[in-house]
C-alpha cells in the first residue's frame, strides 16, 4: 500500500510541475510579445522579406511578438562551413515563420527545436542536392543562397522558408499529407472537399503541360500541394484567387488573413 501512494505522489508531483513549467513558459512568452522589434530589426526584416511591408499593422504587430518567442526559444545552427548564424539570418527565418501562425492559435511549432542553415544547396541523405527540407523530428534546414533568392521577387510565388514552415504546420498531427491539423471537425471535411479535387485538376494539368498559379512542384504530392500553395497564397494571392477561389477560401479560413486584399 506504501508502494501505490508513493506512486501517487510521483505522479501528483509530475502533474503539478508540469503546469507549472507551463504556466511560467506562458507569461515568459507573453512578456516576450509585448517587445516590438527595433528599427534595425525592422529594417533586416523588410530587406529580406519584401512582403513585410504589405502586411496591415496588426498583422505585423502579430508577426513581431512571435518572432520574439520564436528567437528565443528555437536554436540556430550554422553548417556546411557557414561561419556562423547572422542575426540578419535569423530574423529572415523568423519573419515568414511567424507570419504563418500570426493568426492562427496552435502549439507554436511545438515539435519544432533546431533551425540548420548551409551557406549554399546541400545534399540530404539520399544525395540529392536541397534548398530546404523541413523534418518531423525537429528540425528545418535551409541554404542561406534559397533564403536570399526567395526575397528577391516577392511575387513570384516562391519562399523557401514559407514552403518548409507551411510542412511544419501539415506535421504537426504526426503526417505529411496536406492536411493540416483542426480544432473543429467539419474543417476536415470542408477542407478535403475543397483541396482533394483541385489537387486532381492540377496534377492533371501538369502532366498536360499547362502551367497554373501553382508552381509544378505542387504536383509530388498532396504535402507539397500545401506547402506550394501556401507560397502561393501569400505571394500571388489575387491569381490564386482567381484561378483556385475554394482554395483560397480554404487558406484563408486556415491562415486567418486574406493577403489578397493587402496594398
Amino acid at each position: 500500500m506504501t508502494g501505490l501512494w508513493i506512486f501517487l505522489g510521483g505522479v501528483a508531483l509530475v502533474i503539478l510541475l508540469t503546469a507549472w513549467h507551463a504556466s511560467q513558459r506562458g507569461r515568459r512568452r507573453k512578456h516576450l510579445r509585448a517587445m516590438p522589434l527595433s528599427e534595425e530589426e525592422r529594417a533586416l526584416v523588410a530587406e529580406r522579406f519584401p512582403l513585410w511591408e504589405r502586411l496591415p499593422a496588426p498583422t505585423r504587430h502579430q508577426v513581431e511578438g512571435w518572432m520574439r518567442v520564436f528567437l528565443e526559444e528555437k536554436s540556430f545552427e550554422a553548417c556546411g562551413g557557414l561561419e556562423e548564424v547572422t542575426e540578419e539570418m535569423r530574423l529572415a527565418v523568423a519573419a515568414p515563420a511567424c507570419l504563418l501562425i500570426a493568426h492562427r492559435p496552435q502549439d507554436y511549432y511545438e515539435r519544432l527545436r533546431s533551425v540548420l542553415i548551409y551557406p549554399d544547396a546541400f545534399h540530404a541523405g539520399d544525395d540529392d542536392v536541397r534548398l530546404g527540407e523541413s523534418w518531423s523530428t525537429g528540425s528545418v534546414v535551409f541554404s542561406w543562397q534559397s533564403i536570399r533568392q526567395g526575397s528577391a521577387n516577392p511575387e513570384d510565388g516562391l519562399n523557401v522558408v514559407l514552403h518548409e514552415f507551411a510542412h511544419q504546420i501539415d506535421q504537426e498531427d504526426g503526417l505529411a499529407d496536406g492536411v493540416p491539423e483542426f480544432d473543429e471537425g467539419p474543417d476536415y471535411g470542408r477542407w478535403s472537399a475543397a483541396l482533394a479535387p483541385a489537387y486532381e485538376r492540377f496534377c492533371e494539368r501538369v502532366n498536360a503541360g499547362k502551367r497554373t498559379v501553382l508552381d509544378d512542384y505542387g504536383a509530388e504530392s498532396p504535402a507539397e500541394f500545401f506547402a506550394v500553395g501556401t507560397e502561393t497564397f501569400f505571394e500571388k494571392p489575387r491569381a490564386m484567387r482567381d484561378e483556385e477561389p475554394e482554395v483560397y477560401r480554404e487558406f484563408l479560413r486556415f491562415y486567418g488573413m486574406d493577403p489578397a486584399e493587402w496594398r
